[in-house]
């Protein structure tokens, strides 16, 4: 962690946010959708409405309009729509502060509740989305068959000075470096770390293609012709 740390000392989250309620509509917006996508909605959104009785008076086809852009929206849409009306109704239009109050919200599960928490209150909470469950279970730094398995694991084993800003560092490490496809293993700063298997072919082949550009190395030998292969014909 202390790697990750030295790399992004000061990592901030990749949505635009104000408030602690425009942070959570964005996190409930972001579920299989893109901070990219998910940015330009609210761009268009917050302006206009970025309180909970603001969107209530916007309306459900209003609201719609903002965010059909982004993917599941009908959906995303109706749980803010119901997550408003809780929010004027039980909390005077402010955001709960604790996990039971947050993941009672309709659309908002523990990934979107540790986020807030993490974000907008400064609370030490490590939200697990896919790009950090990926990361955990690839590298072996804290495996676990399920989002709350890595979660439990990573409280137990990150130390607490850098408890606050571990969700960040994981995730822009899995986003950018330590990619689903193609992870990008020659630039990781955690590789001594790693598990992976597939780590030690994608280091072995760049070895192998810095040691043929080193002066006065032998280049690489032709693969040799297989017994009884034809010449290709001039």
């Amino acid at each position: 962690m202390a790697a990750l740390a030295e790399l992004n000392p000061d990592p901030k989250s990749e949505l635009n946010y104000t408030t602690p309620f425009e942070l959570l509509i964005a996190v409930m917006l972001s579920a299989q959708a893109t901070d990219k996508g998910v940015n330009l909605a609210t761009a268009k959104l917050f302006p206009v409405a970025n309180t909970p009785e603001k969107i209530l008076a916007l309306g459900l086809e209003n609201l719609i309009s903002y965010v059909n852009t982004i993917n599941l929206y009908r959906t995303k849409a109706a749980h803010i729509m119901e997550t408003c009306r809780i929010l004027v109704d039980q909390y005077g239009g402010a955001v709960p502060r604790t996990m039971k109050e947050l993941v009672a919200l309709p659309g908002v599960g523990r990934k979107t509740a540790n986020v807030v928490l993490n974000v907008a209150f400064h609370e030490p909470t490590i939200a697990v989305d896919t790009h950090i469950f990926r990361v955990c279970n690839r590298t072996g730094f804290a495996t676990g068959k399920t989002p709350a398995e890595v979660e439990e694991k990573l409280l137990k084993i990150v130390p607490d000075e850098f408890r606050l800003n571990a969700h960040h560092w994981l995730l822009l490490f899995g986003r950018y470096l330590c990619k689903a496809r193609n992870p990008e293993c020659t630039k990781c700063p955690v590789a001594n770390f790693c598990n992976a298997p597939e780590k030690k072919a994608v280091l072995a082949a760049a070895a192998e293609e810095a040691a043929d550009l080193v002066p006065g190395t032998p280049p690489k030998k032709p693969a040799r012709r297989k017994a009884g292969a034809k010449k290709a014909a001039v």
